[in-house]
């Protein structure tokens, strides 16, 4: 009899897609903003031409804005995150 072949269980439905491994999209805050229509247009666009979700294209637009800023703007915003996250943080322990 012929040795029956293992295979590894896919999981059902799609797998997490956060930023980083692990990470489920659905566990972001959510924010709305509004475009003009060129503009939303050009992100639907983008995201079919590189088969990436807008939220991925935003944040990468996001970032490399970011870079571009002088330093002491840099480390003013990541001291200011920081501070957000903890009051975050603080808040939800309390609960």
């Amino acid at each position: 009899m012929a040795a029956k072949l293992v295979k590894s269980r896919r999981r059902i439905g799609r797998p997490p897609a956060g930023a980083r491994a692990g990470e489920r999209v659905k566990d972001y805050p959510q924010l709305s903003i509004r475009l003009p229509g060129e503009v939303k247009a050009k992100l639907h666009a983008l995201s079919l031409v590189t088969s990436r979700p807008q939220w991925r294209i935003i944040t990468d637009a996001f970032d490399c804005y970011l870079r571009a800023r002088p330093d002491a703007e840099r480390r003013m915003v990541d001291d200011l995150a920081g501070r957000s996250r903890r009051r975050a943080r603080s808040r939800t322990d309390r609960t």
